[in-house]
């Protein structure tokens, strides 16, 4: 029997050695210092405060290294999500987030046990890429406040209304906070072209911090928000703690489940693709592979635990795991170090992130939200097929207009039927009249030059699944044929597989075929089909001998049928 869950961590530490455990130290470390800006500017963003960001990247990495299927993910809360939990706070509340994200959390675990974790493979990279530039569009729009100081207490939630309500107040620009926010973005895209082992977003928040300081003090420039102006600033590890829960009035527990349903399967699905696409970069990079299985299921564990200390939901991060690999991390070790480097942060230096200036994390997220747009991949997209791109452009405006739930239910909708669409056009339904060429005919035993087909008999080959979405275009084809044939030989050589729906067609035409004396026969049938039809009763309903091995030998029967027509 194989075992579902098998984490990396235990199979790495068989032929653990010092050599790679100084690897992993040295890589956690720096992965550890590169994410105590992103987790308080995530925080922050999803609408929590930048304790709750730091607490979701030390108990989530932790329990993502620990628990997953991946030797170097780095786990922790990323920019997907931003858009999410802040729509989920303003709904429900922070207790409404906290059930929601256990829920999501159980999702994944149910989806890694029941095998699923090739989730990500059905899914169209248009689809992917249009949800994450949408949430890059939404995660820099949500930063405009920040950056121009603009002042504005209660920031619309949706797109159009908040863009409106920006330019209404663009007349409160604070200089001096869009100047520190310049000079953070400036700083982030020019400090890899001098060390690339260096972060840039934490190089940014040390340097404007002090710029900040040194105005206050020095200048009298009093009017730029730090986050100790707006946030509680993190005072030790909480302690564990229930969801509170504010029903309103005439709801159930379960009914505010249901209600919280489609955000907690939104942040699963979007957990799932995220951390299996870090994953599979990862499995490149490396050149391992990755359990994607047992990669859900260590993602769903961390998010049930995390809400509990007031954190939000988290996955695998892609540029946070690159970093990982950039630097040296073999093991999932590195990923508990990068854990422990920020427990250390929130324990020791917790009242230092006071003084980070808002415009400054603004920068930071801005530079966060170009990364994931993937513009590039949209200009090289536009090239591709239109449904290709149609399907990107419906995904992410979605995102952006309306929210990420309605867009990845959408979008999952869209690759089904993009799925079906193009199963459907692969498969073809061809009509032999008269003769069959025997060249590249598998299933041709005679070595003739054409296969005669006798009077009174069509052949159509089916070249493909036989299910619902062709049923109805073998029944078209069949309709438009001029006179009626005594014999119809369906050839099913190339048909891997038949569903419920074909075989009700094939059904209904065996007994429209009786009514009218026209008999089917069936040729080539592959064992697995031959079972199908067998269980479904089609043997007792055409008769065995009518269900032929090759098209040779149902030639024969049509022939024989037909001598059998005349003799009446």
């Amino acid at each position: 029997m194989n075992i579902v869950f098998k984490p990396k961590l235990f199979s790495t530490l068989k032929d653990y050695s010092k050599t790679t455990f100084s690897a992993d130290v040295m890589a956690g470390f720096i992965v550890g210092i590169v994410a105590i800006p992103l987790a308080i500017a995530f925080g922050i963003a999803s609408g929590v405060g930048p304790a709750e960001g730091l607490i979701t990247a030390i108990i989530a990495g932790f329990f993502i290294s620990f628990f997953g299927g991946t030797k170097v993910q780095i786990g922790g809360p990323t920019g997907a999500f931003i858009v999410i939990v802040y729509g989920i706070i303003q709904q429900y509340g922070v207790s409404g987030l906290m059930i929601a994200t256990i829920m999501a959390g159980i999702i994944l675990v149910v989806m890694g046990f029941c095998r699923m974790g090739n989730i990500i493979k059905f899914v169209p990279y248009p689809i992917i890429i249009g949800f994450t530039g949408g949430i890059a569009l939404t995660i820099f729009s949500t930063q405009m406040n920040d950056l121009f100081d603009l002042g504005i207490k209660n920031v619309p939630a949706d797109f159009i209304h908040k863009w409106m309500c920006y330019f209404q107040n663009i007349t409160h620009i604070n200089w001096w906070a869009f100047g520190i926010g310049i000079c953070s973005i400036l700083l982030i895209i020019f400090t890899p072209k001098i060390s690339k082992k260096i972060p840039g977003s934490l190089v940014a928040i040390i340097l404007m911090t002090i710029v900040c300081l040194i105005l206050k003090n020095y200048c009298g420039v009093n009017s730029i928000k730090t986050i100790g102006d707006l946030y509680e600033l993190p005072s030790g590890f909480p302690a564990p703690q229930l969801p509170k829960l504010s029903l309103s009035e005439g709801q159930s527990v379960v009914g505010l489940i249901q209600a919280l349903f489609p955000s907690a399967f939104t942040i699963a699905m979007l957990g799932a693709i995220e951390s299996l696409l870090s994953a599979m970069v990862a499995d490149g990079v490396i050149g391992d592979k990755h359990d994607s299985n047992t990669e859900l299921i260590g993602q769903g564990i961390a998010n049930i635990v995390v809400p509990f200390f007031g954190g939000i939901p988290a996955t695998g991060a892609i540029a946070r795991t690159m970093t990982n690999i950039n630097n040296g991390g073999k093991t999932p070790i590195a990923g508990i170090i990068h854990a422990v480097v920020l427990l250390l942060v929130l324990l020791f230096l917790g009242n230092l992130v006071g003084y980070i200036p808002m415009p400054c994390l603004a920068g930071v997220l801005i530079m966060v939200s170009y990364n994931m747009s993937g513009w590039r991949t949209f200009v090289s997209l536009a090239k591709n097929p239109k449904s290709d791109f149609a399907v990107l452009l419906v995904t992410f405006f979605l995102t952006v207009i309306f929210d990420l739930t309605i867009a990845i239910e959408i979008g999952l909708l869209l690759a089904v039927v993009l799925f079906l669409k193009r199963t459907n056009e692969s498969t073809k339904i061809r009509t032999f009249h008269h003769e069959i060429d025997p060249n590249g005919e598998t299933d041709v035993t005679l070595h003739e030059e054409k296969l005669c087909i006798p009077e009174g008999v069509e052949v159509y080959e089916i070249d493909g699944p036989y299910f619902f979405g062709i049923a109805n275009k073998f029944d078209e084809i069949m309709q438009s044929v001029g006179d009626k044939p005594r014999v119809r030989i369906i050839r099913m050589r190339k048909v891997p597989f038949i569903d419920s729906t074909g075989l009700h067609n094939l059904e209904t035409l065996c007994i429209a075929s009786k009514r009218e004396n026209i008999q089917i026969v069936l040729s080539g049938v592959n064992p697995q089909v031959h079972e199908t039809l067998k269980k479904a009763g089609f043997i007792e309903l055409l008769g065995e001998d009518n269900i032929c091995s090759n098209i040779n030998i149902a030639l024969e029967q049509a022939s024989m049928l037909n001598k059998k027509t005349d003799s009446k």
